[in-house]
């Protein structure tokens, strides 16, 4: 028997109750371990479609399925505990005295017992550097240090898919390349939202660009930034003197 895709969505369409159609029958689909990047411009419907991942919105005529777990009522919570979110703002995912409640807040909830939830916040921090910062309150740390603690209170839930919107956003150089570490030694399928076209070719083969709520380009990350019309034509700039071929 196959194992099924980490992430099916077809035929996705959804508007807001203002009537703004933000998607247009949307279909993607990302094997178990595959990272994705999601390209497009502001407003091209690219956080309404990972908002469907794990049913905090619900489409029409859609499919959407999580390692063939359908996506609605019946199955949310553990769709939510297999699709991983990291936010752009960490302080949207930290609100805890401590680093290690806010990684223990989810597996707590799930009812674990506190041997379980201990080990998976160790575990979940050695992950992304952060042990030592286990005791400290998240407001003590660098923004790119809340960054990695937000991914760790995902991690701690052991997701199957891990979805980042945005996850270079304001770090300096040395936040982001310890950030990008992180994420290259995890093993779970990842799904990259971002406007940063040098990372997306760092971190995942593969890129999707979605643009008037639907998907223009799916091909490998390095063919698709080579193409400056193409990239022009969805207001996606490389930044300047950047060469994909020379990476």
């Amino acid at each position: 028997m196959s194992t099924p895709p980490s992430l099916l969505v077809e035929d996705l369409a959804f508007a807001y109750p203002d009537g703004h159609q933000a998607l247009f029958g949307v279909d993607l689909r990302v094997e178990p371990g595959e990272r994705v990047a999601l390209l497009g411009p502001n407003g091209a419907g690219k956080t309404t479609l990972v908002l469907h991942l794990n049913g905090i919105l619900r489409g029409v005529r859609v499919r959407v399925e999580v390692a063939g777990l359908a996506v609605g009522e019946e199955h949310v919570q553990e769709v939510r505990r297999r699709v991983g979110i990291v936010f752009q703002d960490p302080d949207d995912q930290l609100f805890m005295p401590t680093v290690a409640d806010d990684v223990a807040f989810g597996p707590r909830n799930l009812g674990l017992p506190e041997a379980e939830v201990t080990a998976r916040v160790a575990d979940a921090l050695e992950q992304v550097g952060m042990a030592d910062a286990a005791d400290r309150p998240p407001h003590h740390l660098s923004f790119g240090q809340r960054r990695r603690v937000a991914v760790a209170t995902v991690l701690s839930m052991q997701p199957e898919v891990l979805v980042l919107d945005e996850p270079s956003s304001n770090l300096d150089p040395a936040g982001r390349r310890e950030l990008a570490e992180v994420l290259q030694a995890l093993p779970m399928t990842l799904l990259m939202v971002t406007h940063d076209l040098p990372y997306a070719l760092q971190l995942c083969p593969r890129s999707v660009v979605l643009d008037g709520g639907v998907i223009v380009a799916d091909a490998p990350t390095r063919e698709l930034l080579a193409d400056p019309t193409r990239l022009a034509g969805h207001r996606l700039e490389l930044p300047f003197g950047f060469d994909p071929s020379r990476v």
